[in-house]
């Protein structure tokens, strides 16, 4: 089950993600509940493989907000940096930063569930 322990043991700046939810911790863990059911993750990979670098980056960037938003460091770095090299239009081999991303995703999903 999601809490603010398990979250902190997952790497998330709780404290900071608290603040953003004006301290309510139910809400903030309504908040985190809700991106680990978001279906954007695989859509960012499906983008990139499929070469829309445009909607790639567009998906990376609402990805980058809801997971910085929310502190969860672990997903936050991978996604920023894919969102960066997006933005910059690098040609590079983006499936060590998304398979990372995705690793981390599931590492939390598994913790949901405990």
């Amino acid at each position: 089950m999601l809490s603010t322990d398990t979250l902190k043991e997952f790497g998330a700046n709780v404290d900071e993600g608290l603040k953003r939810c004006m301290g309510q911790e139910s809400f903030y863990l309504k908040l985190v509940a809700m991106a680990l059911e978001d279906d954007r993750l695989p859509l960012l990979k499906r983008q990139i493989e499929d070469g829309d670098r445009a909607a790639a980056f567009e998906t990376a960037h609402a990805l980058k907000g809801m997971y910085a938003n929310l502190s969860l460091d672990p997903l936050t770095k991978p996604v920023s940096e894919i969102t960066e090299l997006l933005r910059s239009r690098t040609d590079t081999d983006y499936t060590g930063l998304i398979s990372q991303a995705m690793e981390q995703l599931e590492r939390l999903k598994a913790l949901q569930v405990l």
